[in-house]
């Protein structure tokens, strides 16, 4: 399915979106109240249980992918090779994977493992969205001391903070190598798809 405003745009099935907040842990007055409420909505993700979210929950790489894969409408992949003794049929981020790394998205974390209960960090993240929407260029001066302009990150966090996605963790820190959590990543996907 592609879910829309709770509809799929490619046949009748309906989505039960949420016209409420469903989550307890997810407070109206936060940051990514909007933004977990419209991946919900559109299909993009669930909560950890009915009524919870988990928002400070670091997002693992299987998790991150697969929103990503979602917001993309659930493509199927461009190859079926899968090199990943990690990765197996059958497991709920399968197709995410191998679509992702066969768009470039992604690598595995070494040639024959993909690592999806791996936690992400704020670089890996900002770099998985600025692949996905097809690496566009930054000119953003470069305020952060902890990104290095030559870095595989360099741009996708100048086009980031560029483009009102993200903002460092302070004036002059990005904050690279912390963890994102769930509500980090869908608000990244929010700001960059709205």
């Amino acid at each position: 399915h592609d879910f829309v405003d709770g509809e799929c745009t490619r046949c009748d099935e309906t989505q039960d979106v949420p016209t409420e907040n469903p989550f307890e842990d997810v407070s109206e007055d936060e940051f990514y109240y909007d933004a977990i409420l419209w991946a919900v909505k559109n299909g993009i993700t669930t909560g950890t249980s009915e009524t919870t979210f988990a928002p400070e929950k670091t997002a693992t790489r299987a998790e991150v992918i697969t929103f990503l894969w979602r917001a993309k409408g659930e493509p199927e992949p461009t190859s079926t090779h899968n090199p990943f003794t990690d990765v197996k049929e059958g497991d709920w981020y399968y197709n995410a994977v191998l679509w992702a790394v066969s768009e470039g998205i992604t690598n595995g974390t070494s040639a024959t493992t993909f690592g999806p209960a791996g936690v992400t960090n704020r670089a890996q993240v900002v770099t998985f969205l600025w692949r996905y929407l097809d690496s566009p260029d930054a000119v953003a001066e470069n305020p952060f001391t902890d990104v290095d302009d030559a870095a595989w990150y360099g741009m996708p966090i100048l086009w980031a903070v560029e483009n009102g996605i993200t903002n460092g963790i302070s004036a002059t820190e990005f904050g690279v190598n912390t963890n994102c959590n769930r509500a980090h990543m869908v608000t990244f996907l929010y700001q960059a798809m709205n």
